[in-house]
């Protein structure tokens, strides 16, 4: 950036003053805007729960795509667009309406409500992307062209969306992977539109402190969403004994542990790297827009285990349940992995250990009750807690004795 488009910036009716303090600060019409993703997260997370079967993991993993679609994407947005000026922060409040809507349709997706989850996911979609071009055409007309190639990308995906609430299941269940996958694809390919050319990493000058926040809040908002599940779940019991107790005990120092897992050490590091790189974008585009996805799946996953954990902890150890407690942590695991990966260039070898013995624990899953498998994988995820902190703090010690 020159001086010059700094202070182009800093006089915009849009954009953010780029190279102050105030450049990588989460607004707090972004906090509201994310207040809509606890509904979403939730919603997402009971029908889940409701309809558990591969089907439904099927269908579910397409709805947390498309979610974490919209919410990624405006968060690229919001690292550009200034939302304390009031063009965008009223974007933002129509992008949070129709989030609301969003997440009403989510449970019926795949029946009555496709038509709504469809047009609402076009509208946030083609409205956010085109509203930035038009942002940006005059103080920032390299990066209103990106924004120009993925409102093209986005147009073009909305015909499979709109295709998809008009047929049956199956078909809209094969119309709207096509649209996900254009989507998904869109990137790799730099939003390449005949006219307009293509996109490089080159292109996308981020700010590390936003990007690392704003994808730390969403981790917290589905965090939280396994604190309101034991919660409800537990709350909604006729009797609170000690067993009961000790169960929610071992639910929250689970949550802690994927708390501690993701925030002690990755988060920083992430938001330091981008701001000292040569090619932010490329870093931000996989830590965050990519690795951040079996992250999220994992701890939705992982909100599903503790309610069939919570509700039914004796007795024999179905599939749906065995699954859920063993995938969660695995998912999350092998998110952190491609996370600590793209930001350290090496994957955390407490990490693949942990996803091994979460995987061997499903040797026992024939002999043993729900809570037990339970309170076993929540012991192999606080293991690889502790062997990454003691294994990070000893490294650290030597870097400092060395210096």
């Amino acid at each position: 950036m020159t001086a010059q488009n700094d202070e182009r910036f800093a006089h915009s009716a849009s954009l953010r003053a780029r190279g102050t303090a105030q450049e990588g600060k989460v607004a707090f019409a972004e906090l509201f805007f994310d207040l809509v993703f606890v509904l979403t997260i939730i919603q997402l997370s009971h029908t889940l729960a409701a309809h558990y079967s591969p089907l439904g993991l099927l269908e579910a993993g397409l709805l947390m795509l498309a979610v974490w679609w919209v919410w990624i994407y405006t968060t690229w947005a919001t690292n550009w667009l200034d939302p304390d000026k009031t063009p965008v922060r009223l974007l933002l409040f129509v992008l949070m309406f129709l989030g609301l809507t969003l997440s009403i349709a989510i449970p019926t997706a795949f029946g009555e409500g496709g038509l709504l989850f469809a047009l609402t996911y076009v509208a946030m979609q083609v409205g956010r992307s085109a509203f930035t071009a038009f942002a940006m055409r005059r103080d920032w007309p390299e990066n209103s062209r990106n924004f120009a190639r993925i409102t093209a990308w986005t147009v073009f995906s909305a015909v499979f969306w709109l295709a998809g609430a008009f047929v049956e299941h199956e078909m809209r269940l094969a119309l709207w992977l096509v649209a996900l996958g254009v989507e998904y694809v869109s990137p790799a390919l730099g939003f390449a539109v005949p006219g307009l050319g293509r996109s490089t990493v080159s292109d996308w000058q981020v700010s590390g402190e936003h990007m690392a926040e704003r994808c730390a809040l969403f981790v917290i908002i589905c965090l939280g969403e396994t604190i309101l599940v034991t919660g409800r779940t537990v709350a909604g019991m006729e009797l609170l004994d000690g067993f009961t107790i000790f169960m929610l005990a071992a639910a929250f120092v689970s949550t802690a542990t994927m708390w501690w897992i993701y925030f002690r050490f990755g988060h920083g590091e992430a938001a330091h790297l981008i701001e000292h790189s040569a090619t932010p974008g490329r870093i931000a585009r996989m830590a965050f827009t990519y690795a951040h996805i079996p992250i999220v799946a994992g701890i939705i996953l992982s909100a599903v285990a503790e309610e069939f954990a919570l509700a039914h902890p004796h007795g024999h150890l179905d599939f749906r349940t065995a699954s859920a407690i063993i995938g969660g942590p695995v998912v999350f695991l092998l998110g952190n992995i491609l996370f600590k990966a793209a930001i350290r260039g090496r994957s955390p070898l407490s990490h693949l250990v942990g996803i091994g013995a979460l995987l061997a624990l499903s040797l026992v899953v024939p002999v043993v009750e729900p809570y037990q498998l339970f309170m076993a994988a929540g012991a192999v995820l606080f293991g690889v807690a502790v062997w990454e902190f003691l294994s990070l703090r000893s490294t650290r010690a030597d870097d400092v004795a060395a210096v």
